[in-house]
């Protein structure tokens, strides 16, 4: 675990459209110019990407705060930030 501290992408969720058995690496330190992907920017912060596969087609709500507690999936916790 890293003691770095994931940047705010924005105090919203990524609705994103998944495609049942695809896998998609969400972005959790916030530095990624792709959001809610992953990019490669959290090189040298000790933060990895969150793997996510999805179980089916359809649109999910990737956390974009970065404090999900059920990330990559929002949690509703950037409407306290």
């Amino acid at each position: 675990m890293s003691d770095q501290v994931p940047i705010i992408a924005q105090k919203a969720p990524f609705p994103t459209e998944v495609e049942e058995g695809k896998s998609y690496f969400w972005c959790a330190c916030g530095r990624s110019k792709n959001q809610p992907f992953c990019d490669g920017s959290h090189k040298g912060t000790g933060m990895a990407p969150v793997k996510y596969t999805a179980e089916a087609s359809k649109k999910v709500f990737f956390c974009g705060c970065k404090q999900s507690a059920k990330a990559p999936l929002c949690d509703g916790v950037h409407k306290t930030l």
